[in-house]
């Protein structure tokens, strides 16, 4: 009888364990997701800052050849 009851404490155990380890790969599983759709927000971002910056390098350099240097 005894036997039994142990078995039965290891086995309500390992499943409060299992529940347990569920939960957290389920919270670790979100985590993931939302740090992915933070890191192509931001890549999205790094591309349109690096297309600013190009086109800004390239006006700069079309209006640099039209000019007068200022000595004139």
């Amino acid at each position: 009888m005894e036997n039994a009851e142990q078995m039965e404490t290891r086995f309500v155990d390992i499943e409060i364990k299992l529940a347990q380890q569920e939960d957290l790969v389920e919270s670790l599983n979100q985590m993931v997701y939302q740090q992915g759709r933070r890191i192509d927000q931001l890549e999205a971002m790094l591309h349109k800052l690096g297309e600013h910056v190009r086109d800004g390098a390239q006006q700069a350099n079309a209006g640099q050849v039209n000019e007068r240097p200022p000595h004139y």
